[in-house]
């Protein structure tokens, strides 16, 4: 599966919420203008993710940007009656533009670890998933993490998917990618073994994917929030938004729409 170039997806997404490379907007806590401060001000929530992400944000056949964190993103912002403004970059990226003051929040799917907790503000929850592993189909000998040591493992650069791997299963090879195209062409040529990735993610992928196959069950519990720098005041902000979107129905609504189910519980 081919997704277009970056370039493309920079140029021309407008409907629903811009998306830009740009604006540094108001000072951090050290400099002492909140974030909280600076959206209000503005009346925009600056937004990072990669936009190359199906089925959480990626362009669609309009060329407009889709899926089911894009779409909780604008209601993430119309609930604090804010505009919504797209900044794109890589994943291993994401982080870094939001501490050099380019956006305000990231909203990609990013794992609530102990080690991103120590460092950045999460926001309540707002899904729960695990790891699945990813194989050709028809491959023999990958059943479960304990399967991995020994493999060549595709995971995306700076991911929690990366980071359990090399925790748990030291004797993998690990194999880093800056995009999930990039990983299942290396798994199809054999180049690689074994991909790691969100389950939510992959039972989307494979759905168009019939060559490819999950291998054993999910495993890993974990949640993803809002990621924002330190700042109290917006992080009121934005969990006040998601109880709301919750308590009326809103969010799960949107998983409905993205998986047939409620993947926000």
């Amino acid at each position: 599966m081919r997704f277009p170039a970056r370039r493309d997806i920079l140029l021309g997404l407008g409907a629903g919420g811009a998306l830009t490379l740009a604006g540094c907007g108001g000072k951090d806590a050290a400099g002492g203008t909140s974030g909280a401060a600076r959206v209000e001000a503005t009346k925009t929530l600056r937004i990072g993710l990669e936009g190359t992400y199906p089925p959480f944000n990626f362009q669609g056949a309009d060329g407009q940007l889709t899926g089911f964190d894009v779409d909780f993103a604008k209601a993430l912002a119309e609930q604090m009656k804010v505009k919504p403004e797209f900044v794109a970059a890589p994943f291993a990226g994401l982080l870094g533009a939001l501490e050099s003051g380019r956006t305000d929040v990231v909203i990609n799917q990013i794992t609530i670890t102990p080690e991103r907790a120590a460092k950045y503000d999460f926001s309540k929850p707002y899904t729960v998933s695990g790891i699945l592993i990813i194989v050709p189909k028809g491959k023999t000998g990958v059943a479960g993490p304990v399967d991995l040591a020994g493999k060549k493992v595709g995971v995306g650069l700076g991911t929690h998917y990366e980071q359990w791997l090399r925790q748990n299963q030291p004797k993998a090879e690990v194999r880093t990618y800056d995009d999930d195209p990039t990983k299942y062409q290396d798994l199809r040529a054999g180049r690689i073994d074994a991909v790691l990735n969100d389950r939510l993610v992959a039972a989307d992928f494979l759905k168009t994917a019939p060559d490819l196959v999950a291998a054993g069950p999910p495993f890993a519990p974990q949640s993803q929030g809002v990621v924002m720098k330190r700042d109290p005041a917006l992080k009121v902000l934005v969990d006040g938004a998601i109880d709301a979107l919750r308590a009326d129905g809103r969010l799960a609504a949107i998983s409905q729409k993205w998986f047939g189910l409620d993947v926000t519980v």
